[in-house]
């Protein structure tokens, strides 16, 4: 009986931490009947990172394949490992981030899930792990930690790839590529899972298949977790807009309402640092929705903020850097 392939992508951009990641999934039990490969996309305008991966690849017990996926654009290097998977008739595809860190039995628990719920992808918890100077409201709160939000009859709104397993074989994923021109905004995951879920897949979640994520200091500040969720806020609205003029301005309404109630919360909590900040930051999602529907620009996240390149360059160097020693 033939082996499940199952391939783990990691993204990566001028980030030295991928090999420490590397060196975590080099110690994952893998169960009876799979067996991995990694493919590491270096988005980067030069291969920065291949030194790092090529050395952490050396005492990895499973292949390492190199991209070089040059664009600074997130997109381009998850649509690079995801069109290597294809390539190599890869079964399962598992995404995890350059900062992360996952558990040994991480890949065992989402292959489990997915056997057990047949969905046509999982998700796992990611708990964030914070330096000694982040805010105790921070800590406190958890909310750098990820995890699915699930609607009242138990699904799953939408998807993330920081920790995440797809059946690249189920009709659901069939030609499906993440959006360029979220690229460098974000959001490019979520619109990615919610095509899937128009067309009738189905996300189950992995609550033992935790990552471990070390928040950088630059990251600890309530001003990068309100850009983070006004970006989220333009994502939500670019999905849910309508067409018209009358539905948008309903649908901007009811977001600028929210904002308002969001803002009321904060005033009545302002000694209580994580409710008015929690507060702040669901006012900023809705901000966000409300700047989307009217016409804002995207920020940007990845790569140059000035411009969004009307053509990427998406060519892609391909390297397998270790080969397997079981």
């Amino acid at each position: 009986m033939s082996e499940t392939r199952i391939a783990i992508g990691i993204c990566t951009f001028r980030r030295p931490g991928i090999a420490a990641t590397l060196a975590s999934v080099g110690a994952l039990r893998w169960p009876e009947g799979f067996n991995g490969t990694v493919i590491v996309a270096d988005n980067d305008e030069t291969p920065s990172a291949r030194g790092t991966v090529e050395s952490a690849a050396k005492g990895l017990p499973l292949p390492v394949c190199y991209l070089h996926a040059p664009a600074r654009n997130i997109s381009v290097a998850r649509n690079a490992i995801l069109e290597a998977a294809l390539v190599r008739q890869i079964d399962r595809l598992a995404f995890i981030d350059d900062d992360e860190m996952v558990e040994p039995a991480w890949i065992a628990e989402m292959i489990g899930a997915l056997s057990r719920t047949g969905a046509d992808a999982v998700l796992g918890p990611v708990r964030a792990e914070h330096g000694a100077d982040a805010p105790a409201w921070m800590r406190e709160g958890a909310v750098h930690d990820t995890r699915p939000t699930f609607l009242p009859d138990g699904s799953i709104k939408s998807g993330y790839t920081c920790n995440v397993l797809m059946d690249l074989s189920t009709p659901a994923l069939e030609g499906l590529r993440f959006d360029p021109v979220r690229g460098r905004s974000g959001g490019e995951d979520t619109a990615f899972f919610e095509a899937m879920l128009r067309r009738g897949g189905r996300l189950a979640f992995a609550p033992d298949a935790l990552v471990r994520e070390m928040v950088p200091a630059d990251r600890a500040r309530l001003g990068w977790l309100l850009r983070r969720r006004y970006r989220m806020g333009q994502t939500h609205a670019s999905l849910i807009a309508g067409r018209t003029a009358a539905t948008r301005a309903r649908q901007g309404a009811a977001a600028l309402a929210k904002a308002a109630a969001c803002a009321g919360m904060a005033a009545t909590a302002l000694h209580i640092p994580l409710r008015r900040n929690n507060a702040l930051l669901r006012g900023a999602l809705h901000v966000g929705t409300l700047s989307a529907l009217f016409g804002a620009r995207p920020i940007a996240i990845y790569g140059d903020t000035t411009r969004l390149p009307p053509d990427l360059d998406t060519n892609t160097d391909t390297y397998l850097v270790s080969r397997s020693r079981t």
